[in-house]
């Protein structure tokens, strides 16, 4: 199994670098001398971005060997015997400034106990309908699950709609996209098809954020977002598994939270 936690974190590290580096070129596009900072910790780094595009953008990659606390070791599989783990994923929050872009959500993760397995996926949360957009953005997430098993994108759309949703709220969070957890099938053909959703979300981000970067907006239309934001704050909060991970598995407490949006309002 050492092999693949090798494998995977190199794969991981490496995507956290391709995709700050296509969001640092859209603010270079865009006439943002804006960068990343990098914050290193003992078991991984987080790069916050803010920018003129990006209002704030995290990237994060860890690395973690642990111990999970006892009760909640109960809710993890491979943990009946012991409570170690190891952890290498990456996951990407993206705060755009101008509504018409969606804010962008990516993980993919390998997790290792007695058992492993892969978990991830992608969405999005536009503060503006776009039929169009959310029609392209889910065609290209099918044909990229496509290429792996026909029955992936129904099987993990319909998983994304049922995990991130509010039911304090009685609505979904965004317009969907796909999401998986415990796929430990063929270790080989599970982690191509983790890698197919990392360069894919890397080119959706690129060219959804491209398409709308210059897009003018109202003071009404950033009035929404702010609110739409709301909602993200009270479901990474409330309910994101990722989030209960983290904090759970001794992780980095500003680089679990770096998915907070720079401002939110409530009515």
């Amino acid at each position: 199994m050492k092999k693949e936690q090798k494998l995977c974190k190199e794969w991981f590290k490496s995507l956290q670098n391709t995709i700050c580096k296509t969001i640092t070129n859209i603010e270079k596009d865009f006439g943002s001398s804006c960068k990343f900072k990098k914050n290193k910790w003992k078991s991984g780094e987080f790069r916050i971005i803010e920018g003129k595009v990006i209002e704030k953008g995290g990237v994060a990659f860890s690395n973690v060997i642990g111990k999970f606390p006892k009760d909640f070791a109960k809710q993890i599989p491979g943990t009946e015997k012991n409570k170690n783990f190891w952890s290498s994923g990456v996951s990407v929050v993206l705060h755009p400034k101008n509504p018409k872009i969606p804010a962008m959500h990516f993980n993919t993760r390998f997790i290792c106990t007695q058992k492993s397995w892969f978990g991830g996926g992608i969405d999005a949360t536009p503060s503006l309908k776009n039929l169009d957009q959310k029609k392209y953005f889910h065609s290209e997430l099918k044909k990229m699950c496509n290429k792996h098993n026909k029955h992936y994108y129904a099987k993990y759309k319909k998983w994304c709609d049922e995990y991130f949703y509010l039911p304090h709220r009685n609505e979904a969070r965004g317009i969907g996209g796909i999401f998986f957890d415990y796929k430990m099938d063929d270790w080989g053909k599970d982690f191509s098809f983790v890698r197919d959703v990392g360069t894919t979300f890397d080119f959706l981000l690129n060219k959804m954020i491209r398409e709308n970067m210059h897009s003018k907006w109202t003071k009404k239309d950033k009035e929404i977002q702010l609110m739409k934001r709301g909602r993200y704050v009270e479901y990474n909060l409330l309910y994101d598994r990722g989030t209960k991970f983290g904090l759970n598995s001794a992780g980095n407490t500003e680089a679990i939270l770096m998915s907070m949006p720079p401002e939110a309002r409530w009515k």
